[in-house]
Order: structure tokens, then C-alpha cells, then sequence
């Protein structure tokens, strides 16, 4: 009778085990963050659900075509996978501590006296091993090692959202550098003609040799300017190329416009950012790890019990190897405890508890950081398109004041450094919004991405 309860009670108690159970991620993280309001500040936001698909929305197709291509090469994109596959391969073997193991063995060994004569020997078994889970220990650690999974997915999910809009802003890099090529060659060519005239204008004394070494001197400027421009491009091809996943050889093509920008997307309300951005459902993942973390560390506090058995078979002949009539069998049940660890398990308990509440102080300081994310880049994307259109405006002024300037100067009205003056005013001016309307779209993509939304 006795025998039975101690086989019997580890089974009895598991029934009533105390594990924990999966926590609540919305209760644990909320009141971490201050309470969103109803609809974004910035005044610029657009009401109405956050879409998805705004890689194809530019209108691209080159762009398009690279993006997909990116996500099956990157490396960097590769290594966040197999980072999924890891976490996915501990979570298994977590789980695999609820289930009994299983181990077979056999042998055959032959024994003899020296002078002669010997006899062989067989044996064979099958042993069974099972800790009970009582306080859940076992399920807690699974539950972490799930909920670490299930980060490391979200986390690769945001890292395909980070290397399109990676890929699409290098991308309009690139379309930049090559429009400040052009900028440069129109400097060239214009500086080029310039200098052309002064020398043809001191050949008949109308110019000195100061106007002659001004125009010259503008020339090499304007030289060094299209070397430095064309460096650029081939640097932002090669950056390119290996987002790609591509060697990174000066090979790539493309557009040499920029696409036209879409209007601001929809924004959708604040609180739903805190389920659908995939970096800040990792943080929350993490919180619940950390929390069945501390619940499978407190339990390495109390008794584990476990049962064994098995059967062993011995036999003088191979062919009665597997004949349970020849064998034993074995059943026990067993406790083990701590007693004394020097302050091992307690120092693992605050060690996990600090990890837990380092995991909520993370998760607000992401959730913060998206939030302020949207909030700028809602406000942004209003300032850069009025920005773009001042810029263009201010452009088209100042290339009419040089055509004025050109004309003054060739009917002598003015000299040639105020020509030079008005003339690196309209490159500037030129170049100046080049650049705003290569980083209106990076704001646009940026926007895009702080909203969480899917690139497909």
C-alpha cells in the first residue's frame, strides 16, 4: 500500500499543479505606456485605415522588382530567419520535457577462462523516464521559449519592412546621385561656354586676364564637382547592389527620375500601432517570455519528482534476446530537492525578474519611439511638400536671373563675376531641390514604415 502512494502521489499532485499560467501581454504592457489618444496630433494625419502594399503604390516597377529581389538575398535578411528557425528548434526541445523519454539498449559480450572455452552473452532493455511536471516548471520554460519564438518572428517580419524601405530609399539615392550628375554637367557645360567667351573676348581686348582666370578657375571647380558626383553614384549603386544581395560591382541600372509621390497614407488610430507594428509585438513577446521565465525559475525552488521503469532482458542466445520471460522489470519514483546552493536559485530568481522588468521598460521605450515615429514623420511629410514646392519655385527664379545675367554681361551691362555669382546661385538652387524631392519620398517610405504597414 505504501508503495503504491509513493508511485501514485507524484500524479496526484500534478493534478493540482501551480504552474503559471500564459500571461496577459495587453495587462502586463499597458500601464508601461501612457494611454494613446483617440487620433494623431500632428495636424497633418490622415483619418482612415493603414494600407498595405505602399512599395507598389510608387508606381516602380524597377523598384518593385528590386525590393523582391532584396528579400530573397539579403544576407542580413537571411541571418533574422534562421534566427526565427533557432527559436523555433528551443521552443521544441522546451516542449519535449512534458513527454516520458524513451532509451533502448543492447549488448553482447563474450567471456572465457584463459586455457580455453568460452560463453556469449546478450542483453537488452527499454527505459522510461518522466519528471512531473507539479509546479510547472517544464511549462513555464516552454512557454518562454514559445513566446521567444513567436519575438524572433515578429522581429523578422519588421526586418522585411526595414530592408524595403532600405532598398527603396537607397533606390531614390541612387536616381539623386544621377540628377546631381546632370546638375553638374549643365554647371560644366554653361562654365565651359563661359570660359569660352572671355577668352575669345580677350583675344580682341574686351576682357583682362582676371576675368580670364575666374572663368577658369570656375571651370576646375565645376570639373572636381562632376567627378565628386559621379563618385557618389557609383558608391550609392554598389551600397545598392549589396542590399540586393549582389556583388557589389557598379553593374546596376535604373530609373533616372524619381516616381512621383503619393499622397500621405492614412494613419489609423494610435492604440492599433501597438498590434500591428511588428517590433513592438516583439517587445510585448519578450515581456511574456521574461514573465514565464521567472515562473520556471521559482519553481527550480521546490521538489521535482519524477518516475522510471524499465525492462531487461539477458539471454545466453541471440534469438532470446527480445523473450520477456527472461527479463526484469523496474519501477521507482523519486524526489529531489535542494537543500542548501549558497544563494544560487535566489540570485536566478532576482536575475529573472530583473530581465522582466527590463523587458517591460523596453517594451514602453519602443511603443514610445513608434509613436514619435508617426507623430514626426506625419508632420515631416507635410513640410517636405511644401518645401519641394518653395525649392522649385526659388529654382525657377534664379535660372531666369541667369539667363538675364547672361545677357547683361554679354551686352556689358554687368561683369563676369556677378555672372559666376548668379550662375553657382542657380546650381545650388537647381541641386537644392534634387535633393528635397529625393528625401520628400524617404520621408513618405518613412511614414509608411512607422505605421507598420505590410510593403506586399
Amino acid at each position: 500500500m505504501n508503495k503504491r502512494l509513493i508511485l501514485t502521489l507524484p500524479l496526484f499532485l500534478s493534478g493540482c499543479a501551480m504552474f503559471a499560467d500564459r500571461p496577459d501581454i495587453g495587462a502586463l504592457t499597458e500601464s508601461s505606456v501612457p494611454a494613446p489618444p483617440d487620433a494623431w496630433q500632428a495636424a497633418d494625419a490622415v483619418s482612415g485605415p493603414v494600407a498595405v502594399g505602399w512599395i507598389a503604390t510608387l508606381g516602380d516597377d524597377v523598384l518593385v522588382s528590386l525590393v523582391k529581389e532584396a528579400q530573397l538575398n539579403n544576407p542580413d535578411l537571411k541571418t533574422a530567419y534562421y534566427a526565427i528557425e533557432q527559436a523555433q528548434a528551443i521552443a521544441r526541445q522546451a516542449r519535449s520535457g512534458l513527454f516520458p523519454a524513451i532509451n533502448y539498449s543492447a549488448s553482447a559480450s563474450e567471456a572465457g577462462a584463459v586455457s580455453g572455452g568460452s560463453n556469449d552473452s546478450y542483453a537488452s532493455g527499454l527505459e522510461v523516464g518522466w519528471e512531473i511536471d507539479v509546479w510547472g516548471r517544464v511549462r513555464a520554460a516552454r512557454n518562454a521559449a514559445e513566446y521567444a519564438a513567436f519575438s524572433a518572428e515578429a522581429d523578422y517580419k519588421f526586418a522585411q519592412y526595414s530592408l524595403a524601405a532600405a532598398v527603396a530609399q537607397t533606390y531614390f539615392a541612387l536616381i539623386e546621385t544621377r540628377l546631381q550628375v546632370g546638375v553638374a554637367k549643365k554647371s560644366l557645360d554653361a562654365l565651359t561656354a563661359t570660359s569660352r567667351i572671355v577668352s575669345a573676348q580677350r583675344e580682341l581686348g574686351a576682357a583682362d586676364a582676371y576675368d580670364d582666370s575666374l572663368a577658369k578657375s570656375n571651370l576646375a571647380t565645376a570639373e572636381a564637382t562632376l567627378a565628386a558626383a559621379e563618385g557618389a553614384e557609383r558608391l550609392t549603386r554598389r551600397a545598392l547592389e549589396v542590399l540586393l544581395g549582389r556583388y557589389p560591382g557598379d553593374q546596376l541600372s535604373g530609373s533616372g527620375s524619381f516616381p512621383e509621390v503619393p499622397a500621405i497614407p492614412a494613419a489609423g488610430v494610435p492604440s492599433a500601432l501597438l498590434e500591428r507594428r511588428p517590433d513592438i509585438i516583439a517587445a510585448g513577446m519578450n515581456v511574456a517570455s521574461a514573465f514565464s521565465n521567472v515562473g520556471a525559475t521559482r519553481a527550480t525552488r521546490l521538489p521535482q519528482f519524477s518516475l522510471s521503469g524499465g525492462i531487461n532482458v539477458g539471454a545466453l542466445d541471440i534469438a532470446d534476446i527480445l523473450d520477456v520471460d527472461n527479463g526484469t522489470w523496474s519501477l521507482a519514483t523519486a524526489i529531489l530537492g535542494p537543500l542548501f546552493d549558497a544563494g544560487l536559485r535566489r540570485a536566478q530568481i532576482d536575475e529573472a525578474t530583473a530581465t522582466q522588468q527590463q523587458s517591460i521598460t523596453n517594451y514602453a521605450a519602443v511603443a514610445l519611439t513608434a509613436f514619435q515615429e508617426v507623430e514626426n514623420s506625419i508632420d515631416q511629410n507635410a513640410i517636405q511638400a511644401r518645401r519641394v514646392e518653395a525649392l522649385q519655385r526659388a529654382a525657377a527664379a534664379q535660372n531666369r536671373a541667369f539667363e538675364l545675367a547672361q545677357l547683361r554681361y554679354e551686352e556689358g551691362e554687368t561683369n563676369l563675376l556677378d555672372v559666376l555669382l548668379v550662375q553657382s546661385n542657380t546650381i545650388a538652387a537647381d541641386s537644392a531641390v534634387v535633393t528635397a524631392q529625393r528625401e520628400q519620398l524617404d520621408e513618405w517610405v518613412t511614414l509608411n514604415l512607422a505605421l507598420g504597414g505590410s510593403w506586399q
